[in-house]
């Protein structure tokens, strides 16, 4: 199969690789750039939650690295808890997968309620994981850290388009999804662009396709790169 990836750089890469074991042709297109920002901390923290191996990266210079390091994690999935211990975190919490898998985990496990907990995230975010928490007596901040910066089609991108050589596009973030059709239609290309196989990583992401006119959408069945992988092949 011919596959489009639209995941920044680094993420985008890394699916490219464990497509092509699979026999795909993959053309790597990030559709988003993570930018870091500045992050001022201003009392001492229970814990870390995170629900993107881009938080870590995020720390990886930061001159509180030691100290956050040193708490205990809280992350949403396998990727982000592998991306946290490669940052040098040891005491790491695993959820299922999703939101409200990592709010359950972190309910039942109670960390240390003296001090809030630390989330550490993303400008664009899906759910209310502050709020979902405080329901359950739980305290916790938000530290923005990084953003996600639109990118344009590239010129191998909108080739392949044109030329019908992709059958396929992989959309892991809802924020991915809307550059793609924007992007698409800033590049002449919409129609070529919502005509291919819309593969989703959730419900919400899809629904930004469907509205744009794509009809031919799926949704993985579990929001992680597994479920994404075993889509394809349906």
């Amino acid at each position: 199969m011919r596959i489009v990836v639209t995941r920044p750089q680094d993420d985008g890469e890394r699916t490219a690789a464990a497509l092509r074991e699979r026999g795909h042709i993959v053309v790597v297109a990030p559709l988003l750039r993570v930018e870091h920002v500045p992050l001022k901390l201003n009392q001492t923290y229970g814990a870390v939650v995170i629900t993107s191996a881009n938080a870590v990266a995020a720390i990886a210079d930061h001159a509180a690295r030691a100290a956050l390091t040193a708490l205990p994690l809280y992350a949403v999935g396998k990727r982000s808890a592998e991306a946290a211990q490669a940052a040098g975190f040891t005491d790491i919490h695993v959820a299922g997968g999703d939101m409200d898998d990592l709010v359950r985990l972190i309910v039942e496990r109670r960390p240390d309620a003296r001090a809030p907990l630390l989330y550490l995230a993303g400008e664009d975010r899906s759910g209310d994981l502050i709020g979902d928490l405080a329901m359950h007596g739980v305290a916790a901040e938000l530290a923005v850290i990084y953003r996600a910066a639109p990118v344009s089609f590239t010129a191998e991108l909108i080739g392949a388009l044109q030329s019908g050589a992709v059958e396929t596009v992989l959309h892991y973030s809802r924020r991915s999804a809307e550059q793609f059709v924007a992007g698409a239609k800033a590049a002449g290309v919409a129609t070529q662009a919502l005509r291919l196989r819309q593969l989703c990583l959730s419900g919400p992401i899809a629904e930004v396709l469907i509205q744009a006119g794509a009809r031919n959408v799926a949704v993985a069945k579990r929001p992680d790169e597994p479920s994404m992988m075993a889509l394809i092949e349906t």
